[in-house]
């Protein structure tokens, strides 16, 4: 027998995509509105209470639910989280980040990284987790149609397409603005796609040469105070960053260097739940001892204040150790 423990969930609610779907699978809509009625009481009182069955109350909930998972997928996506495993049951309409027993952090930066042992496919891959979001979204709104329009379902199809539709392109706007911010480009530029380029370009030169993706942008941070060595450490010899340096230069190069750097500082973690560290915690508590998994968590409560005596939290693991790595959902 494995040893267990006792655990207590504390969230703003424990309402998934996948509870409306239970009732909507049986056609207890009564029941569908009963709980999107009580999401709107919980999460969202701002939606007008004049009328429990007015329609627009139903579209402005999948509304709300489907910007909040745009705002939860892109600071997912900044900072190197992978889920592994977003189906329905998995999501919650508050937008917080629930049920990720096989989560992993991405350590080289690998838009295809993987992680979760129940996901041989690859279809909660990084790359992919803000179209799955949108996906689980749309099985939300199947179950409101018939609240949003009862004499003619099929009729709400455009009302909610509408809301779908736009998810991608807020979750863009969410992302390219936290990229900016990581990139410490202090002022919203009138040169988006500019901006968008030096992003792809940065991260491209992350996925060839199989960069730290923490490590990364944090040591950017110091080359923002000119200190570039341990940024160049992260690569292989030569000038492979020369060009794009200098287009991120001229890009800040009307402001504060030392801001520039504090500011970047601030949104780039240099300690994250590293996997062989989180291995290394469960492995000793399994044992008895909850020392380490004590002190991880200490580190990461703070984890953009960089901290020389706590190198080994911010040290990648060996790459054989993530070569073979693997999550199960009860990591």
């Amino acid at each position: 027998p494995l040893p267990g423990a006792i655990l207590t969930r504390v969230a703003a609610s424990h309402i998934r995509v996948g509870t409306f779907q239970f009732f909507a699978a049986r056609q207890r809509w009564d029941q569908v509105r009963q709980l999107a009625n009580y999401a709107i009481e919980r999460h969202d009182p701002q939606i007008s209470a004049d009328n429990d069955n007015d329609p627009d109350r139903y579209l402005a909930l999948l509304q709300e639910v489907s910007e909040r998972q745009a705002a939860l997928i892109a600071n997912w996506m900044l900072v190197g989280f992978i889920h592994g495993v977003m189906n329905t049951d998995n999501m919650a309409i508050s937008g917080e980040t629930i049920d990720y027993g096989p989560c992993a952090y991405m350590e080289s930066f690998s838009p295809d990284a993987v992680f979760s042992s129940i996901d041989q496919q690859g279809r909660y891959a990084y790359k992919n987790q803000p179209q799955i979001a949108q996906w689980n979204l749309t099985r939300l709104a199947e179950t409101l149609l018939p609240l949003i329009d009862e004499d003619d379902p099929e009729g709400a199809v455009p009302k909610v397409e509408a809301i779908l539709n736009d998810f991608i392109p807020h979750y863009e706007k969410l992302w390219l603005a936290g990229a900016q911010n990581k990139l410490g480009l202090e002022n919203p530029s009138s040169d988006i796609d500019g901006d968008k380029l030096l992003v792809k370009d940065w991260l491209n030169l992350l996925k060839v040469h199989s960069v730290d993706y923490t490590l990364a942008w944090r040591r950017l941070a110091d080359a923002a105070d000119g200190n570039l060595q341990k940024l160049e450490a992260l690569f292989p010899a030569g000038d492979i960053l020369a060009d794009w340096l200098a287009r991120w230069h001229q890009r800040t190069a009307q402001q504060s260097a030392s801001d520039t750097a504090e500011r970047m500082r601030s949104v780039n973690p240099i300690y994250i739940p590293r996997n062989h560290l989180v291995e290394e915690a469960l492995d000793a508590a399994s044992e008895g001892d909850l020392a380490p998994f004590e002190e991880l968590l200490a580190v990461l409560k703070t984890p953009f204040e960089e901290r020389p005596t706590l190198s080994r939290y911010a040290t990648p693991a060996p790459k054989e150790f993530m070569d073979q790595y693997e999550t199960f959902c009860g990591t």
